[in-house]
């Protein structure tokens, strides 16, 4: 008899443990059957093994069923679900399972901890996630590479740069994962150039990339325009098989190079992709608008259909941006109405803001404000913002006033919904308005914001502003912009007096 025990038990911990993905959740129920048959539910590790299978797959509902039922559990079980929750982004029942995991007494490990930091920062509870920290450095469990991952997670996606900066340079070890999440956390807080630096200090330090890092950093070398880095960063990924057929790299390569203006570099990436999902699709649409090139935006949008994609919300913003900067009015108009009808999609706010844009442009701003009040949702500043945009392009002083006093509700603290406003009142000398948008901006402590330019030389980033000379090289570069234009005016005139001189002869 304690043989045929033994037997049963180990066969079905074995099936439970070697479960196909495909079919695991069918078999795991059919396994979990026979357990309660057998009447070999409370044995510890069959409940375990099933809180694993339920939890691995994506079902915490059922695990959550197990767990309840388990008379006795033991630090690995309370770990089991804890990440079960967080792993299907049900962060309040992960917190939830750990408040009754410190109630009855137990002390968290170095596996408990990793994933209630990730509910923290998916709940934005930064007390919460302090608190985890003083405790990791109580335990001692500093020294585990996978809790200083968690921790350096937690800070940046808390959008804490300083701080996981310090807990970064004070990991005693780091792997691609860590140095991942610090280059990421630069690119999410705009800081691209730091992103790339840290890219460099990995390489030195012997850390190899992998196809996490390469997305993240193409992403940077887009927003800084470094081209060349780029192509560096391409280079690697050509010359090794492991990266070459990676799809997210591929989009990513597509993205970086359309920043830099390569459009017809973006082009030859897509081709020649051999495999190609619908975010591969979306990015090079998006490519082509963004460049002014709507109309092969179009006919891309029709090859994406005609290879089986059927768009989703981020395509159908992108084709509607693309029309929207090309004044693809016709097509637009057609496709936004399309949403529902062809797609069955419920147009998003991002869309109704691609249209208000694509009306104002061409002076329909009635037709523009008529859209935004048959709105069913809530016009956030994005929508309001285009409005004000085609008001201020054609001086439109009615309702450019109606979509900057909203602006004005939203977004109190953004300098550039007072300029536009008083931009419109400037170009109908209506000084009295110019005079109170000015007043208001002085009561707000709100200053317009220099435009800026860049040009990346030797790896270094120059950027300068409007009206600035704190450059070490101004003197010379004001000098030689002044040359340039009294060139450009000479040879103007010389070609007015060429022309002159053929019409008296």
């Amino acid at each position: 008899m304690s043989y045929y025990f033994t037997s049963t038990l180990t066969s079905f911990s074995c099936i439970l443990r070697n479960c196909f993905p495909l079919t695991a959740i069918s078999q795991a129920k059919q396994t979990h059957a026979q357990i309660l048959i057998h009447g070999l539910l409370h044995h510890v590790t069959l409940q375990t093994d099933l809180l694993l299978v339920y939890s691995k797959f994506g079902f915490p509902e059922y695990a959550c069923k197990v767990f309840d039922k388990m008379p006795e559990r033991n630090m690995h079980s309370w770990n089991i679900m804890i990440g079960s929750y967080v792993q299907s982004f049900c962060y309040y029942d992960a917190l939830s399972v750990f408040g009754g995991f410190l109630k009855m007494g137990l002390r968290p490990d170095h596996y408990t901890l990793p994933p209630v930091f990730k509910a923290c920062a998916g709940m934005g509870d930064f007390s919460l996630g302090l608190n985890l920290h003083s405790w990791v450095i109580r335990l001692g469990f500093e020294d585990y590479l996978v809790m200083g991952s968690s921790v350096l997670d937690f800070y940046l996606k808390s959008e804490q740069l300083n701080d996981a900066q310090q807990v970064f340079v004070e990991m005693s070890r780091k792997d691609t994962v860590a140095w991942n999440s610090m280059i990421s956390g630069f690119g999410r807080a705009g800081f691209h150039a730091e992103a790339l630096n840290c890219f460099r200090d990995m390489l030195e330090e012997g850390v190899k990339m992998d196809c996490m890092t390469i997305p993240s950093i193409l992403n940077a070398c887009g927003k800084e325009g470094d081209v060349m880095k780029g192509k560096q960063i391409h280079g690697r990924v050509v010359k090794n098989l492991m990266f070459a057929d990676d799809i997210a790299i591929g989009n990513s390569l597509i993205d970086m190079y359309s920043k830099c203006g390569c459009l017809c570099t973006s082009d030859t990436v897509f081709w020649n992709m051999r495999e190609r999902n619908l975010v591969t699709w979306t990015t090079i649409v998006s490519c082509y608008g963004v460049h002014g090139r709507g109309e092969e935006s179009l006919v891309l949008f029709k090859k994406m259909r005609d290879h089986g994609f059927e768009p989703n919300c981020v395509t159908l913003t992108a084709i509607l941006a693309s029309c929207s900067h090309s004044g693809l009015m016709d097509q637009g108009r057609r496709i936004f109405n399309s949403i529902g009808s062809v797609y069955s999609i419920e147009p998003s706010i991002e869309h109704f803001a691609c249209v208000v844009d694509l009306l104002g442009r061409f002076g329909c701003l009635k037709e523009a404000f008529g859209l935004i009040k048959s709105m069913k949702l809530v016009p956030t500043a994005s929508v309001w913002g285009a409005l004000l945009s085609g008001c201020m392009m054609h001086k439109n002083v009615e309702i450019g006033e109606i979509a900057a006093k909203h602006l004005f509700e939203l977004e109190p603290r953004n300098s550039s919904n007072y300029i536009a406003l008083c931009s419109i009142y400037d170009s109908l000398s209506m000084w009295t308005g110019v005079s109170r948008i000015r007043s208001i901006m002085r009561e707000l402590g709100l200053v317009k914001n220099p435009g800026c330019s860049w040009i990346t030389n030797r790896g270094e980033v120059h950027k300068f502003y409007q009206g600035d000379t704190s450059h070490q090289l101004s003197g010379v570069i004001y000098e030689t912009l002044d040359a340039i234009f009294r060139t450009l005016i000479l040879t103007k005139d010389f070609d007015i007096e060429i022309r002159l001189s053929g019409l008296g002869s």
